[in-house]
């Protein structure tokens, strides 16, 4: 009677409460956004049946791509702020009561009112302090993006952001000239900044698999050069009436983002119960076979009844535990299989936990690749950021005539050729599954081409958008392709056997490598451009010719491998 009375006690208090700690722990990784999406179709479409899949992967695109557009939208103000904080006072009559001796720089924003070099160098420094901070920081990002959940991540990091931006911004409110507090925010901006990268790159290859890799992060990659025009379009909306707003504005952006990020961003399949990859399958006797996998298919569950193995779920097969007894089931049985799961709860009740461990720095530059792809990516971003901030300099000295605005609104010709540029690299790559040769090809046209654009830009403004256009496609091509197929490509290499936590290392590594040429290149076009901007040129184009050098290795075994494939094919 006891026992009895013991097991009820069981069935009717424990259990319940038991399935609800259960519930509540694999759910604690679906953001609140989802969950109350959830509670609403739940609620108001209880038969409503969907490709859950394809929502998920739709809603990972949106997300990313508009989280990383925000982090270049505002990281690209300071570019074009540097043509008012440093100008040209001669041409413009002065105030009565400015003193004589400064009738020169009586427009300037101090500290940067010195002479030319000067306020280079000093501008030079700012951009430094960020990109610095940046790649250091990057290195230590790509570890701790590993080891945390990276909706948090992301979603601190942009908030930061916004608050640095935001401060830089009320420099000029509060008439600040002091220029250890624009070095200080630009360096902690830069810390913030390096939640991005690893982050978005890491969630975006946990949702889709290597087929056409190189085509889709070409296109997603374009949330760069999107961020950076949208970025210079809003600073030079306010440049010249009160720059303050050049970064107060994208800094309020960027913030709201983060926010829904933090609301709707599922960083793993496995948290809503999706999968990334197909099983495998096998022809024999004229029928396509799949392998059988450990999926589970829950029932609608509207009246918030739990769902537990043993009460309603529907077993449809598992997984054998070793490698000669694998199960394997007809396209026939996997169709009912696939609608099964369809109807599945939105959000899955016992999602697997991964027993994947982190792997180290050492580790990750054994991986064959890493070491080539990042060093090139240093001279590659070196070339690639020296445009970013000093572009808009360029163009207003190369030419007089063009304001702060219109300075800022041609050099996004240069973003939209890197668009261009990322999806054809990406293209390029697919097509040939050569990634080292697809950016030695691209390297190799850049660096004549920039000596092209700094000889003939000049001329009118046409020629000058014309050839922008090209650069930006040559330049961005190569450094788009690394920092986002190669670097996914990279942390899934077969010799990780499997393991994806290497993803945001192998990321971090590559982009943080990238990130102190991208911190370099600026610094030194500051002092450079003191001698003459002939001189800026010479050393991009010397930069260009050594990204090409570094992967001519991988390039040679990408030919090798090329050839013996073709004669493979002609002996077959």
């Amino acid at each position: 009677m006891i026992i009895y009375h013991l097991c009820s006690l069981y069935r009717h208090i424990f259990r319940p409460n038991l399935k609800k700690l259960k519930m509540s722990h694999s759910t604690r990784e679906v953001p609140w956004g989802i969950q109350l999406l959830q509670k609403i179709t739940d609620k108001c479409c209880p038969r409503l049946h969907f490709n859950r899949e394809l929502c998920y992967r739709a809603s990972i695109v949106f997300l990313t791509y508009v989280a990383y557009m925000s982090y270049h939208l505002s990281r690209k103000p300071i570019s074009v702020v540097k043509t008012v904080l440093h100008q040209n006072c001669s041409g413009m009559t002065p105030p009565p009561d400015i003193d004589p001796s400064n009738r020169g720089t009586w427009c300037d924003w101090a500290p940067f009112n010195g002479t030319d070099s000067n306020a280079s160098q000093l501008l030079g420094e700012l951009d430094s302090s960020f990109l610095f901070s940046y790649a250091v920081a990057m290195f230590i990002s790509g570890f701790i993006a590993e080891r945390f959940n990276l909706r948090y991540f992301l979603s601190l990091g942009m908030l930061l952001s916004g608050i640095f931006s935001y401060m830089f911004g009320i420099a000029k409110s509060y008439n600040i000239h002091n220029l250890w507090y624009y070095v200080i925010v630009q360096g902690l901006a830069g810390v913030a900044q390096t939640s991005g990268w690893p982050g978005v790159v890491t969630v975006m290859s946990n949702w889709f698999g290597k087929k056409k890799r190189g085509l889709i992060f070409g296109l997603w990659n374009s949330h760069t050069s999107i961020g950076n025009i949208l970025g210079s379009l809003i600073a030079a909306e306010y440049v010249e009436t009160d720059w303050s707003l050049s970064f107060i504005m994208p800094g309020l952006i960027i913030g709201i983002v983060g926010f829904v990020v933090f609301l709707f961003l599922v960083v793993n399949p496995g948290d809503v119960g999706c999968t990334i990859s197909g099983p495998e399958e096998r022809q024999q006797n004229g029928r396509t076979y799949r392998k059988l996998q450990n999926r589970v298919a829950n029932v609608d569950n509207s009246s918030n009844v739990s769902s537990e193995t043993d009460d309603t779920d529907i077993i449809l097969g598992e997984e054998a535990t070793n490698t000669h007894n694998v199960q394997y089931m007809s396209s026939d049985d996997f169709e009912v299989q696939r609608r099964l799961t369809e109807r599945t709860r939105l959000l899955r009740g016992n999602a697997p936990e991964s027993t994947e461990r982190a792997i180290g720095f050492l580790g990750a530059l054994k991986i064959p690749g890493v070491v080539e792809f990042s060093l090139s990516l240093f001279f590659s971003k070196l070339v690639s950021y020296t445009f970013l901030y000093w572009l808009p300099l360029y163009i207003s000295h190369s030419n007089q005539a063009m304001g702060a605005t219109l300075s800022a609104d041609l050099s996004t010709l240069f973003d939209v050729g890197g668009i261009i540029g990322a999806i054809a690299a990406g293209v390029i790559s697919d097509h040939s599954g050569m990634s080292a040769t697809t950016c030695v090809g691209m390297l190799a046209v850049a660096a004549p081409m920039m000596f092209i654009y700094e000889r003939y830009s000049a001329y009118n403004l046409a020629v000058n958008m014309i050839l922008l256009i090209i650069v930006g496609i040559l330049v961005n091509g190569p450094y788009a392709l690394i920092t986002t197929a190669v670097s996914a490509e990279l942390g899934t290499h077969s010799s990780l056997e499997g393991n994806s936590k290497a993803l945001a290392t192998v990321t971090a590594i590559i982009d943080g490598t990238g990130s102190i040429g991208a911190a370099v290149g600026p610094l030194l076009a500051g002092f450079v451009s003191s001698y003459g901007w002939n001189n800026v040129f010479i050393m991009l184009m010397i930069s260009d010719v050594l990204a090409l050098v570094l992967l001519l290795r991988l390039f040679k075994h990408e030919i090798r491998k090329y050839r013996s494939s073709r004669r493979q094919i002609r002996i077959e």
